[in-house]
């Protein structure tokens, strides 16, 4: 009875310390956020309680709207770019089908070393009015005149930054699938490239589907990373011009600290955590469906 009460205590003294952090980062901030949504509140003095008016103005919002469409959009371009183009390179440089594989895999990890605030400066050199693009194109069409207004379109303003966001995080999962990649063994390409099976067919019928399982767990990460995709739009547009390429983690940030709207903001920080939470369970869902568990 003894040993039996002096190995939950023991236990208890290694999970607690763990347990009381997790509380501490992760679940109270979401409690206290969650009450302060319903609530009016500058970050100091009185609260207010205004009951579901922080929700109801929401739905209401069209800068709301718009940074969702722009989070899906950038979803999107992460399940449906950065995974399958992260596989693709990793399947090139573990079949050694580029010279200088070591080299041309640290060329393409390169951009999530550096930082995003480093990456928005950079890019903005190249779209902006005055930039790298525009003088190309202006040199190409002989037109002096040529100004890109991409930023200036409601529709297309958001496509830089989701080409950016390719680029920079696409190594992450080619480094993920690398890792998976070495893991099989040789012998079963070596079998099938004896039966005369191409590099295509190895790809699409072998390696992917034996991939598939780390496919869907990137997909979690990508999607979470999306809806808390932050620094790179704050950097390089702050979600301007006119809301263009607001995502809801910009107008969240905004709401708060900027208009000192707390109760606003605690409300947009909770339909974020909804949608990651909602992602993420169709995600295991279709995981389970598909047998990928």
């Amino acid at each position: 009875m003894r040993n039996l009460r002096s190995k939950k205590l023991s236990y208890l003294s290694f999970i607690l310390p763990a347990f009381l952090i997790y509380v501490g980062i992760m679940v109270f901030p979401v409690v206290f956020s969650l009450a302060l949504s319903f609530t009016k509140w500058k970050g100091f003095g009185p609260m207010e309680f205004v009951g579901l008016d922080n929700y109801v103005r929401m739905f209401s919002d069209p800068v709301f709207y718009i940074g969702l469409r722009n989070n899906i959009l950038i979803v999107l371009v992460s399940v449906f770019g950065q995974i399958p183009l992260g596989l693709l390179l990793a399947y090139m440089l573990h079949r050694k089908m580029v010279r200088g594989a070591k080299k041309f895999e640290v060329l393409i990890f390169l951009p999530i070393t550096i930082s995003s605030v480093i990456v928005a400066q950079l890019w903005n050199r190249v779209f902006s009015p005055i930039g790298i693009l525009p003088s190309i194109v202006r040199s190409l069409t002989g037109n002096s005149e040529y100004i890109m207004t991409i930023f200036e379109s409601k529709a297309y303003a958001i496509v830089p930054i989701m080409f950016v966001l390719l680029w920079q995080h696409t190594s992450l999962y080619m480094v993920i699938f690398l890792a998976n990649l070495q893991r099989i063994p040789d012998s079963i390409i070596e079998a099938a490239q004896m039966e005369g099976a191409s590099e295509g067919t190895i790809f699409l019928k072998i390696i992917a589907p034996m991939l598939a399982p780390v496919a869907f767990i990137n997909s979690i990460l990508a999607i979470s990373g999306s809806f808390k995709s932050f620094d790179l739009i704050y950097s390089m547009t702050g979600g301007g011009p006119a809301h263009y390429t607001e995502v809801m983690a910009v107008y969240m940030y905004d709401t708060t600290f900027v208009y000192q709207n707390y109760g606003y903001g605690s409300a947009l920080s909770i339909i974020i955590i909804l949608f990651i939470v909602a992602a993420i369970m169709l995600t295991r869902a279709a995981t389970k469906k598909f047998n990928f568990d």
